[in-house]
């Protein structure tokens, strides 16, 4: 079976998966579980099984890779076998076991590095919206300046600079995506701070931390949970790409964007192994994606025909 075929029908299988595991919870759940898998779409569905998959293999790595992480056990590409599944790479490492460990790093870094940038953009623009006046003036501006330098070459600048380490490629991109995350969320909260409930509130001494956190927070969540979705994507494929340039995640931790570039090569020889770490970053965007469009669709009220 060709490499094509073989993609297609792990994807019908994961779909069938996921088709089965929705029609289990509409007949075993009840109540708004029920609900919820009723209204789930197929797509959603898939993504949903998709990210458990992604989030069980990074939490169970060390037990799932059959060698070390930065072990050397073979030859140079070694082609795939019954001791190596996925082969090795250029300097001897198990592919399989560096493309497991990668779920862990890769994706929990993009995780963290977006929870980051989400807890300061967000903060920052429900903030400047309530406040107003110069202080929303004066964050508004600087973030434009900001975002008027190209994401990419404004992260590798810093990086450049900074350094290259997991706390330093958390940080420059955290501060990076924060910029597009405080947009969104002051255009969303400059709507909600004109409602009578939030003047209500202000003539009861209610200070601006509460307003945020009781009041104009939970009004705003579905747009904000469906951008940290999108975001996360975008970060993701952020510290692929830098990973691939060579100032991402620093071998010899296992990274899929770094593994493509090094098993580059292969292609040349009509070898696959360095598709292997492309496609799981491009099933995990998509699978997210699927979810946020599911979340879109919900906040926005709208019922399917």
């Amino acid at each position: 079976m060709g490499f094509a075929a073989s993609v297609i029908l792990g994807l019908a299988a994961l779909f069938a998966i996921a088709w089965a595991l929705r029609a289990a919870a509409r007949a075993t759940f009840s109540g708004q579980v029920r609900s919820l898998a009723h209204d789930i779409p197929l797509t959603a569905s898939f993504g949903l099984l998709v990210i458990a998959i992604y989030t069980f293999v990074a939490i169970a790595a060390p037990a799932l890779a059959p060698f070390p992480e930065r072990e050397i056990v073979g030859g140079q590409f070694q082609a795939w076998s019954a001791e190596h599944w996925l082969g090795t790479d250029r300097i001897g490492r198990d592919m399989l076991s560096r493309l497991i460990y990668g779920a862990r790093n890769t994706v929990g870094i993009a995780f963290a590095t977006t929870a980051l940038a989400f807890v300061v953009g967000a903060i920052l623009g429900l903030w400047a919206a309530l406040v107003g006046g110069w202080l929303d003036q004066a964050l508004s501006r600087f973030v434009d300046a900001l975002m008027a330098i190209p994401a990419l070459i404004f992260s590798l600048l810093l990086l450049t600079i900074f350094g290259t380490s997991v706390l330093t490629l958390i940080l420059v991109i955290a501060a990076v995506d924060a910029t597009r995350v405080f947009r969104l969320a002051r255009a969303v909260a400059q709507g909600i701070v004109v409602m009578d409930y939030i003047e209500a509130a202000k003539l009861r001494g209610e200070g601006s931390w509460f307003l945020i956190r009781r009041e104009i927070l939970p009004n705003a969540m579905a747009p904000l949970v469906a951008e940290f979705g999108l975001r996360f994507c975008f970060v993701f494929l952020a510290i692929s790409s830098l990973s691939f340039l060579g100032l991402g995640i620093q071998p010899p931790t296992a990274d899929w964007g770094s593994m493509v570039k090094d098993n580059a090569t292969l292609i040349t020889f009509g070898d696959v192994t360095p598709l292997l770490p492309a496609g799981c970053i491009a099933l995990l965007t998509v699978a997210v994606n699927f979810v946020v469009d599911w979340q879109l669709h919900r906040a926005s009220g709208l019922k399917e025909q």
